[in-house]
């Protein structure tokens, strides 16, 4: 199951374990418990702390797996053979049942071990989303800390029937007690905050209780990140308020023109980028979701926590989210049926008819993506013509089970009231609607700025961006913007990090020369 590479690097984790640990496996007779079989005996076969013990007579969802300590009820269990983007979450299972510290705030953790009630979590996911780690990975470590918390990961596409039983469209889902907890990437942060509800309020009156910054960064993703280190290298008091460290990046699968980096993924890109930015001074502020910007000697940005921070400048990096095409049935069926990232749930729709709407190079490169998974794919496009790069083009009219369909409107997307099952679209030409079966729409149009909380403040473009100048300055004295957000053109990650730190030096040469700075 594992190769020489992978059991090298596996065995050099697995030094780390102090504890003993039991892996207990519940299979049948079928391929894929053979391979989770295999998998387990590879494991134990690198640590002589580690153990495997084989049940058939159980009732558990075969193949799984738990792991835990020998004798112990086990917490933390794996449906499915956690390999692909789950392999970490097996790692750090090992890891951290078997004594090894976890990487997370101590206040956090502390949390988590105060919880109390009894919490039975489960999560489905695909072995190619690069969200659902986050999720398994953070309930996982609240069950190794929490005896009353335990957690079960399960493949969606291994376990198709309860898929449709439960009318999942979407990874990850999570379940708390039997009943819907959430949908999409949570981080571990988050997650506690859901179960201990007065955690919003007491995070609130901390943010509050902060001194006034130099420099506050709104935003947490590369703009953010790289205005945030360039502020923190000049001595300043740095700070940094973003809803989720990472910003978009972390929906982004494969990222190739990074340039020095030829090949990496979003979330490890936006790992290493809080990394960084943690290598410095700079307080950095989970979970703050900005809803107003006061201008003033000091600015002040509120959130919709109730907190509110102040700074002699403020760089807006604020990024952008999954533009909607807003037609009736968007938002119906949103998660059930309507999604926005093919790598996180084509799965779902394995051997189902899909449509992709979009025909640049991110609807394209979807509808490529997706035709490896589903029966077929129906691309629409409302110009007359794709707009993709030809060798995207080239390869989608080579696939036998896409179809492309130009000059075409998207104009309903309707359901049986649980879930997607056709898409309605005008032809542009002729004006006739047409009506396409399917079982998923994934809409793949591009990105909008999130400036919606800034409108009547700072200077917006006819698109919703903030207007900058060569600096990064926007209409109001001391606040700057970078990135996605902006009306610079070309929303690539690498403009965003130059931006962040143009728009960084722009804030400190304001700085250095204010009238309130030298009175400070």
């Amino acid at each position: 199951m594992l190769d020489a590479n992978l059991k090298t690097q596996l065995k050099a984790y697995l030094e780390r374990v102090s504890q003993p640990i039991e892996l207990i496996a519940s299979v049948d007779d079928g391929s894929a418990s053979l391979e989770t079989l295999e998998l387990l005996n590879d494991i134990a076969g690198l640590s002589g702390l580690i153990t495997v013990q084989v049940r058939r007579d159980d009732a558990e969802r075969k193949p799984s797996f738990s792991v835990g300590a020998p004798g112990g009820a086990p917490r933390i269990r794996f449906a499915g053979l956690p390999m692909g983007h789950e392999f970490t979450s097996l790692v750090l299972a090992l890891l951290q049942t078997g004594g090894y510290p976890p990487k997370a705030e101590q206040d956090v953790l502390d949390q988590i071990r105060a919880l109390d009630g009894e919490f039975v979590f489960e999560t489905y996911i695909s072995l190619t989303c690069q969200n659902c780690p986050d999720v398994v990975q953070a309930l996982n470590l609240m069950a190794v800390l929490n005896p009353s918390i335990r957690h079960t990961m399960i493949d969606g596409a291994l376990f198709q029937d309860e898929v449709n039983q439960r009318q999942i469209m979407a990874v990850p889902t999570v379940f708390l007690n039997g009943v819907s907890f959430g949908q999409g990437r949570m981080g571990l942060e988050e997650i506690v905050a859901k179960l201990d509800t007065g955690a919003v309020k007491r995070d609130a009156e901390k943010v509050s209780a902060r001194a006034p910054f130099d420099v506050l960064v709104v935003g947490g993703g590369p703009a953010g990140a790289a205005a945030a280190i360039y502020a923190a290298r000049k001595g300043i008091r740095t700070g940094v308020a973003s809803e989720r460290f990472g910003g978009q990046v972390l929906d982004t699968m494969a990222i190739e023109n990074f340039i020095s980096v030829q090949e990496t993924e979003g979330p490890k890109l936006a790992m290493a980028l809080e990394q960084h930015v943690k290598s410095y001074d700079v307080d950095i502020m989970n979970l703050q979701r900005a809803v107003a910007l006061i201008p003033g000697d000091l600015i002040e940005v509120r959130f919709e926590s109730g907190a509110s921070v102040r700074s002699k400048s403020v760089i807006l990096a604020t990024g952008a989210r999954w533009r909607e095409i807003n037609v009736p049935g968007e938002k119906e069926y949103r998660n059930r049926g309507v999604a926005y990232c093919p790598h996180c749930d084509g799965p779902l729709f394995k051997g189902k008819h899909v449509a992709v709407i979009g025909g640049g190079n991110s609807g394209v490169e979807a509808a490529i993506d997706l035709a490896g998974v589903v029966s077929q794919v129906t691309l629409i496009e409302y110009d007359a013509q794709l707009r993709a790069d030809a060798v995207l083009t080239r390869k989608l009219h080579s696939l036998a089970n896409v179809t492309v369909i130009t000059s075409a409107q998207t104009t309903e997307i309707t359901g049986d009231g649980q879930r997607v099952n056709a898409l309605h679209y005008k032809d542009r030409q002729s004006g006739t609607v047409n009506k396409v079966d399917l079982a998923g729409v994934f809409i793949q149009i591009g990105l909008v700025p999130n400036t919606d909380w800034l409108k009547g403040v700072v200077k917006l473009s006819p698109r919703g961006e903030i207007e900058v100048d060569a600096r990064g300055q926007t209409s109001v004295p001391g606040v700057f913007a970078a990135g996605d957000c902006t009306t610079v053109p070309f929303k690539q990650i690498i403009i965003a990090m130059g931006d962040g730190a143009k728009a960084s030096l722009g804030a400190f040469d304001h700085l250095i020369r204010s009238p309130v700075s030298m009175a400070a």
